[in-house]
């Protein structure tokens, strides 16, 4: 489809490709954006309380690191559950059932009583956090056209980063004054984008074209014609998610933590 010069001419400006979209795939930009914003945010709430959570129920840093890692193993599987939704139901639910799912268990963390409970908490909001990006990244995807479709889920992404500063820049705040349980209790706001999302945001043409037909199944991708550039991402992601999360999820609480005494086991001396 040939596109005119006049919109080539606002598209060849900064961030002009992002002004001459249509209102409906800014409005899916933005709504995939927050989500993924957000989730950057709760999912980092737990690396600046670490510290606090290990002396309010006196676990042990290799229990602490367990929580967060079976947060990241939630999202693994919350990245096939929440896909699954999304090619159910839409990329709209996909992406308001995730974000109401992170945001609802990131409050529970903050009444978490036992460090089981935490646990049960932290494993859900890692379900909603895996779907954040799969159903996000695959609305936006769907609503631009090609030439611009990786600067929009460049753009995307990039969201995550603020989140993750957000939550940093709350927690020098929030966390001296009133403890890290408010800390989660604040993690609740994101659900309220739901409703902006229900409202104004319009689902995937992509996917209602499609709907009705038949779909196929998730192992189609391992199937002889995709399944070299499956297990190449699949690596890829691996490493990339692995090197990241190793020493990043403990960077923030570092410095408490390494000045935190071990904790001694009932007999121990």
């Amino acid at each position: 489809m040939s596109v005119s010069a006049g919109v080539l001419a606002l598209e060849s400006r900064p961030f002009g490709w992002l002004r001459s979209a249509p209102a409906p795939a800014r409005r899916a930009l933005l709504a995939a954006s927050v989500g993924w914003l957000f989730d950057g945010f709760d999912i980092m709430i737990y690396s600046m309380v670490l510290t606090a959570v290990l002396a309010e129920f006196g676990i042990t840093k290799t229990m602490g690191g367990v929580l967060g890692s079976l947060t990241l193993l939630a999202s693994a599987a919350g990245g096939v559950l929440f896909g699954m939704i999304a090619d159910r139901y839409g990329r709209r639910t996909g992406i308001i059932s995730s974000v109401l799912t992170y945001s609802l268990f990131t409050a529970a963390c903050g009444l978490a009583q036992t460090v089981w409970q935490l646990a049960l908490c932290r494993f859900a909001l890692g379900l909603g956090m895996g779907g954040a990006w799969t159903t996000g990244a695959a609305l936006v995807a769907e609503s631009w056209p090609d030439r611009h479709r990786g600067k929009a889920v460049g753009l995307m992404q990039s969201a995550w980063s603020i989140g993750y500063g957000s939550a940093a820049v709350l927690a020098a705040i929030v966390l001296p004054r009133y403890g890290w349980r408010a800390m989660f209790f604040i993690g609740a706001l994101p659900a309220l984008t739901a409703f902006w999302v229900h409202a104004r945001v319009e689902e995937s043409p992509v996917w209602t074209d499609a709907r009705g037909h038949t779909r196929a199944s998730l192992g189609l991708i391992f199937s002889p014609a995709y399944r070299r550039v499956t297990v190449a991402l699949i690596a890829l992601s691996f490493c990339t998610l692995y090197a990241y999360w190793a020493f990043n999820f403990w960077v923030p609480a570092l410095p408490g933590v390494a000045g935190r005494p071990a904790r001694r086991r009932p007999g121990h001396r």
